[in-house]
């Protein structure tokens, strides 16, 4: 009954096209997907235009309820302003073409907020005290609450609950992806086989090669290996050197990764998006944290594996214990032995 009122109180309202805008990371744009499922479900003639990466706009196609996709380039946009002008003006010239019920920043940072105060509609977002730049809440026009104490994902289903006025769902959370948006790579896939998700942004999120190599080893399957950069693609070809069953994968799109992660028996990862993606398919997954907080931005299904170090987690992009070690003292005491025996449960 109270859905149904919602409906009613939503056509009424005219609340139907809505404009978010969340530009990054892969693993915050997958955050972001169950809260568009709930809206989704209260409304179901609800739709919304994204504005997001570029680099990431294959994310925003995994969804139903996204209709158009608005794509920036704020990195290079950064570092040369004067080449950028023509470019943010036709994204802004496509974004104003549509009057929005509501301009929504799940971002929450200055980029957004200026992006969002250039289109036409209500803007609305986290307050001061729940964004992560404070300038950005002096744009908004309607502004709402959400604990830092509680996972990314749960903060923005809030956020999405308490701006589009449907009670939050106590369900657990439903990323709605459209597999078949998925891309078939050109890979020869086995019948049965791991993915390894052996980088990530931070320097402390990283787990020692020898660690890798010693797990690997103990799986007889095959192991496949992605990578983005050309670090990541020297580092995976280390990791297939030390163990025979490490397979590099060519360069992948997100799409194309999608496809693999959907039909692997397991992955072992990393805090770093493509554990979250791992998750959201119901893949069996172990993600291993050291730096970073699990319970606040862990992934949504599968095993965490938190350092126990006293230090832990710390936030911090470099670790002050770290020394001469070749990588965390937090991430080191992690053995593969023990990340092993929580894979095989």
């Amino acid at each position: 009954m109270v859905a149904r009122s919602h409906v009613t109180q939503l056509s009424y309202l005219s609340m139907k096209k809505i404009l978010f805008v969340k530009l990054t990371s892969l693993g915050d744009l997958i955050h972001a997907l169950p809260a568009l499922t709930d809206a989704k479900n209260a409304y179901p003639e609800i739709q919304f235009d994204w504005v997001i990466d570029e680099n990431f706009q294959e994310v925003a196609s995994w969804h139903k309820a996204v209709s158009n996709v608005f794509t920036t380039n704020h990195r290079k946009w950064r570092n040369n302003l004067f080449k950028s002008v023509a470019p943010i003006a036709r994204l802004m010239r496509g974004i104003r073409k549509t009057e929005y019920d509501l301009i929504l920043d799940g971002q929450g940072n200055f980029k957004s907020a200026a992006l969002a105060i250039g289109a036409k509609g209500t803007r609305a977002g986290f307050d001061s005290a729940s964004v992560r730049e404070k300038v950005a809440a002096l744009i908004y026009q309607k502004k709402y609450s959400a604990s830092w104490e509680i996972h990314a994902i749960d903060r923005l289903r809030s956020l999405f609950s308490a701006a589009l006025k449907y009670p939050l769902p106590k369900t657990a959370p439903d990323f709605g992806l459209l597999q078949e948006k998925f891309r078939e790579p050109n890979v020869v896939l086995p019948e049965s086989f791991y993915l390894f998700i052996h980088n990530a942004t931070w320097q402390t999120k990283l787990w020692p090669e020898s660690h890798w190599i010693e797990l690997m080893a103990k799986i007889k399957l095959p192991v496949f290996l992605p990578w983005g950069n050309a670090q990541e693609k020297a580092r995976a070809e280390r990791l297939a050197l030390g163990a025979p069953n490490g397979i590099v994968l060519p360069k992948l799109t997100l799409s194309e990764i999608g496809f693999i992660l959907a039909r692997a028996r397991g992955c072992v990862s990393l805090d770093t998006g493509f554990s979250h993606l791992a998750a959201a398919l119901k893949i069996p997954t172990v993600a291993l944290y050291g730096a970073t907080n699990a319970s606040l931005i862990g992934i949504s299904e599968g095993v965490r594996l938190q350092a126990k170090r006293f230090c832990a987690p710390c936030d911090q992009k470099k670790c002050p214990y770290q020394k001469s070690l070749p990588n965390p003292p937090c991430m080191i005491e992690m053995s593969p032995d023990f990340v092993f025996k929580h894979l095989m449960e």
